[in-house]
């Protein structure tokens, strides 16, 4: 117990990066609430899940590739935080900048015809499989909860738990945001947690970078 206590900071600190990373919509969860506001739910819901489904696979690939890597090569760590790192300042970059502009949260539609749930779904998880930012995310999500001498337990619980979480909350972005008055209120609140996301992103960017 004492040694589960001893990785915990940098458990919740992943989890936190992966869970403030979900609040600032990209093109996957615009596509969600379009889909469950011009088709409905259910097909909202699908692509939600498929979505979830390929960023589990996405934290297993990294999680499993890191483990192996480190395992191998202890210094290696050291340029990986490096990576996670930089790509957490320029998230946070992103997020700022983001919170100064004026634009407002547009909803999109997938392109094609209707599909059937299991479309959906496929589509959902083809989407997230070929984006190269979900790799990097993890990247700097495992980064952040592995210590030099973390053992494969800790990985473990960062992609269970993460998992967990992205399966809720993109089912949560299909169901609540389904309708125009739930993205309107979110449009109204986007400047103040981009500004949040873009804070926490810079500084758990530099907490890397400085190996503290």
């Amino acid at each position: 117990m004492q040694e589960f206590y001893l990785y915990l900071p940098g458990i919740l600190l992943a989890y936190a990066a992966f869970s403030l990373g979900i609040f600032s919509p990209g093109p996957n969860i615009l596509a969600i609430i379009g889909t469950s506001m011009s088709v409905g739910r259910k097909s909202g819901i699908a692509l939600a899940m498929g979505v979830a489904t390929g960023s589990f696979t996405w934290a297993m690939l990294t999680a499993v590739g890191l483990s192996a890597l480190l395992t191998q090569y202890a210094y290696a760590l050291f340029v990986i935080k490096i990576v996670g790192g930089l790509y957490l300042l320029w998230l946070g970059y992103k997020s700022l900048r983001s919170a100064m502009s004026d634009y407002d949260l547009t909803a999109t539609t997938l392109d094609g015809e209707t599909r059937t749930a299991f479309g959906y779904y496929s589509r959902g998880y083809i989407v997230q499989m070929t984006n190269p930012k979900a790799a990097l995310s993890w990247v700097a999500i495992i980064s952040l909860g592995l210590a030099p001498d973390a053992p494969l337990w800790v990985a473990a619980v960062i992609v269970t738990g993460a998992t967990l979480m992205s399966i809720i909350m993109h089912y949560v972005y299909a169901v609540a945001f389904s309708t125009n008055l739930m993205v309107r209120v979110y449009s109204k609140a986007r400047k103040y947690i981009q500004a949040t996301l873009g804070i926490f992103f810079v500084g758990a960017g530099i907490k890397l970078l400085s190996g503290k």
